[in-house]
């Protein structure tokens, strides 16, 4: 039944022409390119097939809970509808996953109720390790009923080993075994046919539950399958011993109860029967042996998988392994582990290895089973240890084929059948993970992070004082931002508090609880609160879809609602109720809310909270606003309006403060790099329309209503240049082709390597894509590991590993410049094609002045390649050039690949793989062949990548002069004299003792660039300046079309109000007729600092002129004491002014920040043998 290779057979496989997206479901034989997630789709349909073929009418069912790494399941479920339907197959997703077995355990029961419409019914039920362990209780009922004999039912549940998206790293087959439940472990997605279809089997022959093992790298993975209904047909043992009522539910199971007569059943019935099958069917193999065996491997799953790809590192084939005395053993039954075969596969070995991932398993049921058998014929166990005790194998990370074959290399030199091209492999392969260990990357990590404009950006902020903790969700990423503590489980959320509450001083917390959880088991945590008298608030976070794992909607069809919450957390007891929502007036009947509960506008979220933190017991508070990313689906598809209102940024009144990303933590706020230093910018193509940036203390924020995004003026490809493109050669394959592919989270690198993988089954090739996403989808690293083998079975593990890769796709510069990345580029062999335009990281919006350091990062991917194998591209800017849309950029990294002749594939088949994924396709086909033209002629293309290099600085002298006109525009002439004056005496100074080049003068460009700062501050009049000196308008000209108009977003001293709670001023909203304002406000400038200046008596106006003089006194000071020693010392505190940033409030805390710091400076610049002094002392 199990093929020797991970894809079913050997041998080489026919052109598929005719390949349709729909081959996964439809296709009745051959092979059809098919992921994991719908392999277990389609495993159903099978199934209905083959009882109907059998003569036996029967009805599937399918319930769970979602969960990485079967997140994505049900979504995958919805889209087969229609197919599902007609096979009669009903999708019930359930509101839990015990409540989901409790509805599987009632399938079972169905066929002898009554009026049953078919002859049995064959269930799948589906979650997450965690929910494995929540529905234990169920399980083990319904396993010890029995099923039914046409039913049957398969428990997939996935298991997460390295925490990538999981609140525990998880392994579950202990938790099944303890409830009797036999546990399968598919290696590939054929094992998820073959091993999903002998499982039904399985269930219903001895009447338990089945297991099917899935891991990250098996659903996660897309691969060409053989989907012949020969391949595996069951055969049921007949001599075999049963009990008189046999083993499954029937009629006269409803009326008896007799838990011990159940578990006699299941002990000495129907776990007998389990081995029986195994061994009939092959379930577990011999992979390849020999008659003078001394070495035997056991691996299953994705561990035999690694071993294969082990074996392959050390250059050890079958042929090979078979002279050498090595054996491998593949259990696809790894609970409970077959007798009879493991002890024949270890008679006359010397030594057993076990590799398995997490904690022993296998290796723990065979030296059980093998411990009485004679000493000739019991041989040494390693796995989790060597045969001395020391440790051999990790129990508590994913095992990779790299250290697998160290174990293995180290074992067979123990044994004394080792080699010496084994150990040089070996040997070469250590040395190169060394090296790996030791590598410079990126130094900026992408991490996830709030999507733009997520609800979860604001709802997650906490009054001063107080504390919250995280729970299940896309909120729950709040603990990388240091705004909430580690969660509970899912459903425990805020019981640990009520543990925590009577041994501690603090009084409160809140507990965030998605809308999600809060269906699924939050509502009884909520209930424990109450009962406990524990002082919390509870933030219901209600986003109306469950945008973790792709944007379900949550559980109930509607029937969860705002209103519907307020009413069931009243009748738990809880003492206050409060809404608070972005759209207030969407709730004009108050009387459909609980009686007592308030609704709030999101702006007020702060006086809420802080009134709820001090109610007595437990409180409520509901966060309404619908997930950004739902919301942009919706306003595409046209179900949801989209606001004709953008937020705009006036970039020259901009400080830079950062404070709009405070206020918003909005992933659209982006960097502006200009000459005046790092401003912001809006992304209109990201930006979600939330428009908490513009609560930002700062007047630059304008909101632009009506009117359109101007579409850009593309560049036209003339089809003329694309024919003259010579097709190159592709790249060479003598056995697998590694292709890595490493971007940003929701940018189309999951689809990428889609279509290269489909490209590869259309050539009859066997491919394999397994895509590292998980939480990583929202605005995380992303990889997408794409294999691609002239013979499936010549594919073993899905992962790329080190030094492995044929070629890097490195769609983000950050990405492919991190450890994970690198690690897999082996020097003068991989190829790498890189976009080098930036896409700021998350960390951005609390760190305003992160250094990306993208260049260093583009120059570390080169290197780690080798210059002639990198070809580095601002494909961003190419896509938006010719096709304004930057998504475009992947497509064209693939097209510089292909002409480049680093891919194993044809035009002709990636271009229909294309039209197969049915996206824009003939943009897509233009972009593949913008890539392609670019690879083959950079030169002509050097306007549109120019316009994304990094600026270089701008000589000083020229510098110097432009800020000097700037300075006449701001005030006159003379202002403009004062900085000249300041600055030329600066580097006279400079010239007398620092020996360098003019242009290269440090402390001058420093006190050029702080003064210039400190004598342009904005205040009212230079506002005004900028916003109707022109270039405002031309810029929002140049991005905005049609009839629009403005809104000013502001804080005016004289007419402001203040916030009662934190005392901070607060912005109106100041209309169109604002601008004439500005341009009766501008040329009233020469009043500024005279008597009759009515805002330079504001206590921020008198800082900022007090501010000038105090520089230039230090700046005296400095060029007193100024010396080739410590001119360093005198450009930092020369420069620190540059860290003043902001208004009103923002502006005060960075000078205080910035005074302190140089009261330090200044101090040892002065007094440098006392500040070393006191430092060796201490």
């Amino acid at each position: 039944m199990n093929a020797r290779g991970p894809n079913g057979g050997k041998g080489k496989y026919m052109t598929n022409a005719n390949v349709t997206i729909e081959d996964k479901y439809t296709q009745e034989s051959g092979r059809v390119f098919i992921s994991g997630t719908q392999a277990l789709v389609r495993l159903p349909l099978m199934q209905r097939e083959r009882d109907l073929a059998d003569g036996n009418n029967t009805a599937g069912y399918i319930s769970g809970y979602r969960g990485s790494p079967l997140g994505t399941y049900d979504t995958e479920l919805w889209k087969a509808k229609t197919f599902l339907q007609e096979k009669h197959i009903h999708f019930a997703p359930g509101v839990n996953e015990d409540l989901a077995a409790t509805a599987v355990w009632g399938t079972q029961q169905a066929h002898t109720f009554p009026g049953a419409k078919y002859d049995g019914v064959f269930s799948i039920w589906y979650g997450k390790g965690p929910g494995v362990d929540r529905a234990g209780d169920p399980m083990k009922h319904a396993n010890l009923a029995g099923t039914a004999p046409l039913g049957g039912v398969l428990v997939v549940f996935g298991d997460d080993h390295a925490g990538k998206s999981s609140t525990v790293a998880h392994q579950s087959e202990q938790a099944l075994a303890a409830n009797s439940i036999p546990v399968l472990y598919p290696a590939t997605i054929q094992d998820y046919i073959d091993f999903g279809l002998s499982g039904w089997a399985l269930s219903r022959y001895s009447g338990l539950w089945v297991g099917l093992k899935c891991v990250n790298e098996t659903v996660e993975n897309t691969a060409s399958v053989n989907i012949d209904e020969s391949r595996s047909r069951v055969v049921l043992p007949t001599e075999v011993a049963l009990p008189p009522e046999g083993v499954n539910f029937s009629a006269s199971s409803q009326l008896e109860f007799a838990p011990a007569a159940d578990e006699k059943r299941l002990v000495r019935f129907k776990l007998p029967l389990v081995h029986s099958f195994v061994r009939a069917n092959k379930i577990d193999r011999v992979i390849f042996s020999g008659p003078q065996a001394k070495f035997g491997i056991v691996a299953a799953g994705k561990s035999y998988l690694d071993v294969l790809q082990a074996m392959q590192l050390l250059g050890i084939d079958d042929a090979s392994a078979c002279e050498m005395g090595i054996a491998l053993y593949k259990p696809g039954l790894i609970w409970p582990l077959e007798p009879k075969g493991i002890r024949r596969f270890a008679k006359g070995l010397q030594e057993l290895l076990f590799v398995e991932e997490k904690r022993p398993f296998l290796e723990d049921q065979a030296a059980r089973l093998l411990y009485d058998c004679p000493s000739n014929e019991r041989p040494r166990i390693s796995g989790k240890t060597d045969g001395s005790g020391a440790p051999l194998l990790s129990s508590d990370y994913v095992l990779e084929p790299q250290e697998i074959a160290r174990a293995i290399a180290a074992r067979l030199r123990e044994c004394g059948i080792s080699t010496v091209e084994i150990d040089r492999r070996f040997a070469s392969a250590q040395t190169r993970t060394s090296l790996k260990l030791s590598l410079a990357t990126s130094g900026n990590p992408r991490t996830p992070y709030f999507c733009s404009g997520c609800p979860h950006n604001s709802s997650t902020n906490l009054p001063e004082g107080s504390v919250a903790v995280g729970g299940i969700g896309c909120h729950g990423m709040g603990i990388f931002m240091g705004r909430t503590l580690r969660s509970a489980h899912m459903g425990g959320e805020g019981l640990t508090w009520t543990g925590i509450a009577p041994f501690t001083e603090t009084k409160h917390i809140f507990q965030n609880l998605g809308d999600g959880t809060y269906s699924h088991s939050g509502m009884l945590a909520i209930h424990g609160a109450v009962t406990s008298k524990a002082n919390i608030t509870y933030k219901i976070l209600f986003n109306d879809a469950v945008a973790m794992t792709g944007g379900q909607p949550v559980e109930g069809g509607g029937l969860l609602t705002v209103q519907a919450i307020t009413h069931q957390v009243k009748a738990l007891g809880v003492a206050a109720i409060r809404v608070v929502t972005d759209e207030p007036d969407k709730y004009p009947d108050r009387g459909a809310f609980a009686p007592g509960v308030s609704i709030h506008h999101r702006h007020d979220l702060d006086s809420v909270q802080r009134e709820l933190r001090e109610v007595k017991g437990t409180s409520v508070l509901v966060y309404d606003q619908t997930c950004a990313a739902e919301k942009r689906r919706r306003r595409k598809r046209g179900t949801l309006i989209d606001p004709p209102v953008r937020a705009f940024i006036n970039d020259a009144v901009c400080e830079g403060c950062g404070d709009c990303s405070v206020k918003s933590n909005c992933v659209s706020v982006e960097p502006l790099e200009t000459e005046l230093g790092r401003k912001r910018v809006i992304d209109q193509a990201s930006c979600n329309k939330d428009l908490s940036c513009i609560s930002g203390f700062c007047p630059s924020f304008v909101t632009v209503h009506g009117g359109k995004l101007r579409r850009p003026k593309l560049v036209q490809l003339e089809d003329a240049d694309l024919a003259l493109i010579p097709e190159p050669s592709p790249a060479r394959q003598s056995d697998t082709f590694n292709i890595l592919i490493a971007g940003v989270g929701g940018t189309g690198v999951v689809t990428i390597g889609a279509v290269l993988g489909m490209a590869a089954h259309i050539e009859g090739k066997g491919a394999s894509v397994f895509d590292m996403t998980g939480m990583a989808q929202k605005g995380g690293a992303v990889f997408s590991h794409l294999k691609i083998a002239s013979n499936p079975d010549e594919i073993h593990a899905v992962a790329i590993g080190s030094d492995e890769a044929d070629l890097l796709l490195g769609c983000d510069a950050l990405v492919a410049g991190s450890r994970d990345a690198l690690r897999s580029v082996l020097r003068e062999h991989t190829h790498v094609v890189m976009n080098t335009h930036l896409v700021p990281t998350g960390a951005f919006q609390r760190n305003p002045d992160i250094d990306f350091q993208i260049d260093r990062t583009c120059e570390l991917v080169s290197n780690a390649a080798g210059i002639d194998h990198t070809l580095a591209v601002d494909a961003t800017a190419l896509a938006l050039a010719f096709t304004g849309n930057a998504l475009s950029a992947n497509m064209i990294l693939v097209g510089c690949a292909y002409q480049r002749g680093a891919l194993p594939l044809t035009r002709a088949s990636i271009e229909k793989a294309i039209e197969l994924n049915g996206v824009s396709i003939d943009q897509t086909k233009r972009s593949f062949a913008l890539g392609r033209l670019f690879a083959h002629d950079p030169r002509r293309f050097k306007n549109e990548t120019s316009k994304g290099a990094s600026a270089t600085e701008m000589p000083l002298s020229e510098f110097i002069e432009r800020r000097a006109l700037d300075l006449r525009a701001y005030q006159n002439d003379g202002y403009a004299g004062r900085y000249r004056q300041l600055v030329e005496k600066v580097r006279e100074a400079e010239l007398a003792v620092a020996r360098v080049n003019p242009s290269e003068l440090a402390l001058t460009r420093a006190v050029a660039k702080a003064y210039f700062k400190l004598l342009a501050y904005k205040d009212e009049y230079e506002v005004a300046r900028l916003y109707t000196s022109g270039a405002f308008e031309q810029k929002l000209a140049e991005q905005f079309e049609g009839e629009f108009t403005l809104s000013f977003h502001l804080a005016p001293p004289l007419l402001s109000k203040h916030d009662p709670q934190t005392g901070a001023v607060l912005k109106r909203n100041f209309g169109p007729s604002t601008f004439r304002l500005f341009k009766l406000l501008a040329p009233l400038k020469f009043v500024r600092g005279t008597p009759l200046d009515i805002f330079g008596y504001t206590s921020e106006r008198r800082m900022e002129r007090s501010l000038i003089t105090e520089y230039e006194e230090t700046i005296s000071m400095l060029l007193g004491r100024l010396s080739q020693e410590n001119i360093a010392g005198a450009v930092s505190i020369a420069a620190l002014p540059l860290e003043i940033r902001g208004y009103g409030h923002v502006k005060l805390q960075n000078v205080q920040k910035v005074k302190c710091r140089e009261s330090e400076m200044l101090r040892a610049y002065l007094e440098p043998r006392v500040v070393e002094t006191s430092l060796s002392a201490a």
